[in-house]
Parts: C-alpha cells; sequence; structure tokens
C-alpha cells in the first residue's frame, strides 16, 4: 500500500519535508489557462470537517510543465499530475502535454462547472493521446459507482480514485452562506462513510488499482479502506492540521494491522467485502 496527498490538500515545493514522508506526491489541479480561482471567503471549518470552494486556483497548463514541473522532479519521488478542464478536449490537450507521470483526472470538482462531456468520454479522449497511466477521480455523488467505473473502465482508465469531496453549504452570520460561492466541497471525517461505501462498489466492479480517499485521520481509518478494498490510501484535509500525519498514520497502521490479526496490510485487501448480503427484490 502507498501512502499519498489527496490532490491541493499539500504543496510540495512549499513543505518538501512533508511530501518526503509520502510515496508519491499528487499536485494540484492543472487546467489549460490560469485560474485565480474563487472570490473569499473560500474556506470555513465546520463541526465535522472543512468547506472549500478554491475553484481549482493553478498557474495553467503552460507555466506547470515549464516552470512548477521541473521542479517538483528535482524531489525525486513518484508524481502524479492532477489534470482539469471544462472539456474533454481540455483534459487531453494537457494530457498530451505530460510524460512519464501519473495522471489523475479531476473528474468531479464541486467548485466549478462541470465539462459536458461523461467521465468515460474523458478519459476516452485522453487515453487516445497519452501513454501515461490514467487514474480517474470519481464523485461519491453518484447512486451506482461501479457503474460509473465500469465505464471509465472500459475507455481506458488505468485506476480509480475515491473519493472527491461532496458538495456541501455552511451558514455564517446573518444566516448567510460562510463562502462567498454560497457552496463548496466538504472533506473531513464525517466524510469516511461516504468513502468506505464508493471504494467497496468499486472495488465489486474492478480489479483495477484504487486510491481511497475520503476522511483518513488515523492509521484505522487508512486500515478501513483497504478492508474495503482500497489498494492505496490518500491524506487529504488531515495534512493541514497535522503535517506529521503519514509518519504517524504509517505507525497507526501497522499496530492496527497485528491487532485484526493480519501479518501485513496488503493481506487485509477486501476483508470487508466477503461478509456482504446481496438482496434478491
Amino acid at each position: 500500500m502507498l501512502l499519498l496527498n489527496a490532490s491541493g490538500c499539500l504543496d510540495a515545493l512549499t513543505a518538501p519535508h512533508v511530501a518526503a514522508t509520502l510515496d508519491a506526491f499528487v499536485t494540484k489541479t492543472v487546467t489549460p489557462e490560469p485560474r485565480e480561482g474563487n472570490a473569499p471567503p473560500r474556506i470555513v471549518e465546520t463541526d465535522a470537517g472543512m468547506l472549500n470552494a478554491i475553484g481549482l486556483a493553478n498557474p495553467g497548463r503552460d507555466a506547470f510543465v515549464s516552470r512548477v514541473l521541473p521542479r517538483l522532479r528535482a524531489l525525486d519521488m513518484p508524481l502524479c499530475v492532477s489534470v482539469g478542464g471544462f472539456s474533454a478536449s481540455d483534459y487531453a490537450e494537457t494530457c498530451a502535454c505530460l510524460e512519464d507521470v501519473t495522471i489523475e483526472l479531476n473528474l468531479s470538482c464541486p467548485n466549478v462547472d462541470d465539462a459536458p462531456e461523461s467521465a468515460a468520454e474523458i478519459v476516452a479522449a485522453c487515453r487516445e493521446v497519452t501513454a501515461n497511466p490514467l487514474y480517474a477521480k470519481l464523485s461519491p455523488h453518484s447512486w451506482d459507482v461501479g457503474e460509473t467505473v465500469r465505464a471509465v473502465e472500459a475507455a481506458g482508465a488505468d485506476g480509480i480514485s475515491l473519493v472527491n469531496t461532496l458538495r456541501g453549504l455552511a451558514l455564517g452570520d446573518g444566516l448567510r452562506p460562510a463562502l462567498a460561492r454560497g457552496t463548496g466541497g466538504y472533506s473531513g471525517p464525517a466524510l469516511k462513510p461516504v468513502a468506505l461505501a464508493a471504494v467497496h462498489a468499486a472495488r465489486r466492479a474492478t480489479e483495477l488499482p484504487i486510491v481511497g480517499m475520503g476522511g483518513v485521520w488515523t492509521g484505522r481509518d487508512a486500515l478501513e479502506l483497504v478492508a474495503c478494498g482500497a489498494t492505496h490510501v490518500a491524506l487529504g484535509t488531515v495534512l493541514f492540521a497535522d503535517p506529521d500525519a503519514p509518519v504517524r498514520v504509517r505507525d497507526e497502521l501497522t499496530v492496527e494491522v497485528a491487532r485484526c490479526g493480519y501479518e501485513t496490510v496488503d493481506d487485509v485487501r477486501g476483508a470487508a467485502l466477503a461478509s456482504v448480503v446481496q438482496l434478491e427484490n
């Protein structure tokens, strides 16, 4: 099992010492043109997590490839570049500019308008232009996650990332939305049951590698995602509160694996799948 960061939750160039404690680094989402993102306020804490409406702020594809990516390569660690856009061609054109990286297609950001094409159509367009590994980052909003997973696999995805944030809203003073945009992406501990259900459904639908994320705060949280079928685990919101989380989670994970009676974390993979009873209506 590899331990990664969730896209947008760590700046490896600002905090290389934190990135070095991960097995691979996932960049913030890159779009074709530079984006300043949404107007502030665009982050707000909630009782059981955090809402963000950053809006894919980034320097744009050309600046990322020419200036940012070379500096990230100097960190000498596996890189995964998160790619976003507002059409299938946006995604494909960016993918065509990237070499020798894993690509995570951000197909489910709740803070910007969606591309009109389906997730599978976007994956297919990117598959045509790159031989890099493609991971499809999917929304937990779909009632049938397995159907979406099967569709992106058929379109050429090499792996799945689950879950992106859920759309949420918080009210502040005067009973007005606390975020300038109104709604934002909800993350944090309360997201874990949603992530577990999505990974569980995805694993029943595919044998592709799955990066599980959402609400991971402890080693036990990471182990539960693996038990539901995750191949690897990503840390998100916890990195804002605890930069030492990768080391701590690894230590806790070792303890939890032994406590549950397993020799290695890989032995736990899929343990939660066999006991589910399927009901016929």
